[in-house]
């Protein structure tokens, strides 16, 4: 009797321990058939990852712009206009523009040159011509006309452009530096078209349209004051 429960110790010892050696020799084999798998699984994503991340990069290194337009639009101001134009000028300008040009420009100073291509026009502001300004007098109309003035001095956005900038070394430049030379191109334009005689000429032709409009009109002899 103590011999035959010696034996079922034992039996039940031998089968403990055939099982657990079967459990680590399946949990082995399970490891080693899904390790390849793992693997090509991890270096998937691992270079999904990266070609992501560098799609992403390329994409905001090399942005596209984008131009949206608020829907929204505010009519701030409506004027009556009785302007009449009679001269434009196209002017061509060279601009030169720089910021701390010291000692240490070379390192943290700003330079660019700007090819400003402008256009003025310039006439008279029929708004201001009153009656009293004209005058009937032995079949002659005599006409008091305002000063010419110039009505536009803008850039042309198309043609004009930075020719050359020179940052410093250890500065990536004035962010508003080419501003500044554009404000600059327009008044120097306007400037430039005004000594060339624009207001002049503008007068000049204000009257030979005026002059062929009253006789147009009847009034054969027309005297501009």
């Amino acid at each position: 009797m103590k011999r035959n429960l010696i034996l079922i110790v034992v039996l039940c010892i031998v089968l403990i321990a055939f099982g657990w050696a079967m459990s680590v020799l399946m949990r082995d084999f399970t490891r080693q058939a899904l390790a390849p798998r793992c693997a090509f699984v991890n270096a998937f994503f691992i270079s999904h990852t990266y070609s992501q991340y560098s799609y992403s990069k390329i994409t905001l290194s090399n942005p596209t712009p984008t131009i949206i337009p608020d829907p929204v639009t505010i009519i701030n101001d409506v004027r009556a206009l009785a302007r009449l134009e009679t001269i434009q000028y196209s002017v061509e300008k060279i601009i030169t523009a720089e910021s701390k040009q010291d000692v240490f420009g070379p390192l943290f100073g700003d330079k660019l040159l700007f090819v400003a291509h402008g256009v003025v026009i310039a006439g008279i502001d029929l708004n201001q011509l009153q009656a009293e300004d004209m005058d009937m007098r032995d079949g002659v109309l005599t006409v008091d006309l305002p000063e010419a003035e110039v009505f536009i001095a803008t850039l042309d956005n198309d043609k004009s452009y930075v020719y050359d900038r020179q940052p410093g070394l250890l500065t990536k430049g004035e962010s508003d530096l080419e501003t500044l030379a554009r404000q600059a191109a327009e008044t120097e334009i306007r400037e430039a078209a005004i000594e060339d005689g624009i207001l002049e000429q503008a007068k000049l032709n204000a009257e030979v349209f005026l002059d062929r409009l009253f006789n147009s009109l009847g009034f054969d002899s027309v005297i501009f004051e």
